[in-house]
């Protein structure tokens, strides 16, 4: 397809799971996900991705496909979805800075300065005995945060498991995604002897998170509940959390500091190698000492996966990503004959 002097590939695909990834609200065999490509009069070639949150009650890939074919057909039809926007904001400035040879991260802030970023261990929800075999895993590759996903019966036991095997100096954060509901006053109570770094979305709603914020001294961290600039503002005003934590695709930018209202950190919505590249490079713009010193980024889950979509190997040192090198813009090359097996 063309628009204007662009050449526009919309390419749906999906990424397998070395093992389910369950959650407090559900279970995926594989990720979907799409790729959005541009290349225009020079053949110089641009890439976005936009994840679908379907897991989370969000837009489906069929409906994020549409909005990407339709953008491509009309250019004046700006995707409403945030994933679709996601892959075309990243793909329009992969483009730019393509073309003015500077990688993202300096288009997106002259000011910054390359460095690596610190990623978490992304567990998946089981039994005790399962998330500590995991967490071991990972801490054999380096990682020292974990992160675990955690509904309200299982949480206290699988942090007190964790702490139990991996001693004091491992940090502990626990991923609700909302489902806590009226046991999260009392699950922060319990939770407070482990040494929990932060929960990420006990509840959903700002006005319920505050009320908990107000009650506990664990971080109380909003996911789902904090999308755009103004719900940063009111959550920074209703005193709802101490940071927040950003998906490029749940808030359909690259402007990850939310307008500077909270202190914000990136994790990944399980993206390919485009989304955790973008992610890298929008991290070089935000503070490293908030939300406090040597944050942790949700943003080594591509391990997770079967397939490597990346031409140069996994984007993660063990526990760190650094912003691809190879070349300008997002720096990243696919493997074209994994991604024609993974399209759909």
């Amino acid at each position: 397809m063309e628009t204007g002097p662009l050449s526009v590939e919309v390419i749906p695909f999906a990424l397998s799971f070395r093992r389910p990834y369950v959650t407090a609200t559900g279970a995926l065999e594989r990720r979907q996900s799409v790729l959005l490509r541009l290349r225009d009069e020079n053949g110089i070639t641009a890439l976005g991705e936009g994840v679908p949150m379907s897991l989370r009650g969000g837009d489906t890939i069929e409906r994020v496909v549409s909005e990407l074919e339709a953008w491509a057909a009309d250019p004046s039809q700006f995707p409403s979805t945030p994933p679709a926007r996601c892959a075309v904001v990243t793909a329009l400035a992969d483009l730019e800075a393509r073309r003015e040879e500077v990688p993202l991260w300096k288009l997106l802030d002259p000011a910054a300065s390359r460095r690596k970023i610190r990623c978490n261990a992304t567990i998946t929800a089981g039994d005790s005995a399962d998330v500590v075999s995991q967490c071991e895993e990972w801490a054999a590759d380096g990682f020292d945060v974990f992160k675990l996903k955690a509904g309200p019966g299982e949480a206290v036991e699988l942090a007190a498991s964790v702490r139990s095997a991996l001693g004091p100096q491992a940090k502990i954060r626990l991923d609700a995604n909302g489902t806590w509901g009226t046991e999260a006053a009392t699950l922060l109570a319990e939770l407070e002897s482990t040494g929990i770094e932060l929960v990420e979305e006990a509840v959903t709603g700002l006005a319920d998170l505050a009320v908990l914020a107000r009650g506990t001294d664990i971080p109380l961290v909003a996911d789902e509940s904090v999308n755009d600039p103004g719900q940063a503002a009111d959550a920074l005003v209703e005193g709802s959390c101490s940071a927040v934590t950003v998906k490029l695709s749940k808030i359909g930018s690259l402007e990850a500091t939310l307008g500077g209202h909270l202190p914000t950190y990136l994790s990944s919505a399980l993206d390919g190698p485009v989304g955790i590249a973008a992610a890298a490079h929008v991290a070089q713009t935000l503070d490293p000492s908030l939300p406090w010193p040597d944050m942790a980024h949700g943003l080594a889950t591509g391990r997770l996966f079967v397939e490597e979509l990346s031409a140069d190997g996994p984007l993660t040192t063990l526990n760190e990503l650094d912003p691809p090198a190879n070349g300008f813009g997002l720096g990243v090359e696919l493997d074209e004959g994994i991604l024609a097996a993974c399209r759909l």
